[in-house]
């Protein structure tokens, strides 16, 4: 490397923004920060950070969780990189999206360093709204929900959505809610015969006849994993 001046090439940031989906209320909701300095200062965000020289983008993601909300052990996966020249009034920043599903019932967050509050938004009111949403997270978000609607037809991202055991009904509004459109019962559980099998167990019945819960097959489980990384 004798010769060789870094000092000769311009510097630019790296940052990852990360982008947790759950289910509520039967609507897809997307955890956002508002955030409490500028620029932007106000507004919502999505939580994300900037990348240290000496962490791997993954860890980077892992700490922005952490820090920004109070998330802990949740897994994301890469999504897609945007580096608009002036995406961002700072400096020149190109910023790694990563993407999760959550379960809501294990979904627990909290406001954490250089925000105000976090809140699950509804994704689509989002997307529709005219309201501003801090750099292009906008756009992070839009391409994310074309990603999931895509994405649910080849593979086992559903399943994130659901607790381990689920009644049929609630896989299919899950898939219902990721395509945006509804499904004939009978062509939905035909699609998903070959990746789910019946457990011995049923709903406790309280307000409704009880139903039975199904799982995801062991082969689905091995291979989500391995489409996780």
């Amino acid at each position: 490397m004798e010769g060789y001046d870094p000092s000769k090439y311009e510097k630019l940031s790296v940052a990852v923004d990360l982008l947790v989906f759950t289910v509520e209320d039967n609507r897809l909701k997307l955890l956002m920060i508002e955030r409490d300095e500028d620029p932007f200062a106000g507004i919502l965000a999505l939580p994300g950070v900037f990348v240290r020289v000496n962490e791997t983008l993954d860890d980077a993601a892992a700490r922005g969780i952490r820090e920004e909300t109070g998330l802990e052990g949740i897994y994301f996966e890469q999504l897609y990189t945007f580096g608009g020249v002036e995406r961002d009034p700072r400096m020149r920043i190109i910023s790694v999206a990563y993407m999760a599903l959550v379960p809501l019932e294990q979904l627990v967050f909290h406001a954490g360093a250089r925000t105000s509050g976090a809140w699950l938004v509804d994704a689509e009111e989002l997307l529709e709204s005219e309201d501003p949403v801090a750099f292009d997270h906008k756009e992070i978000i839009r391409y994310a929900r074309w990603r999931l609607a895509n994405k649910v037809e080849y593979t086992g991202i559903a399943f994130h959505l659901v607790e381990r055991e689920f009644t049929l009904p609630e896989l299919q509004r899950v898939y219902e809610i990721l395509l945006g459109k509804s499904l004939y019962k009978a062509n939905f559980r035909k699609k998903v015969a070959g990746l789910i099998e019946e457990t011995e167990h049923m709903t406790s019945g309280d307000a409704h006849r009880p139903s039975r819960l199904y799982r995801a097959k062991e082969e689905v489980v091995r291979r989500r994993k391995t489409e996780d990384g």
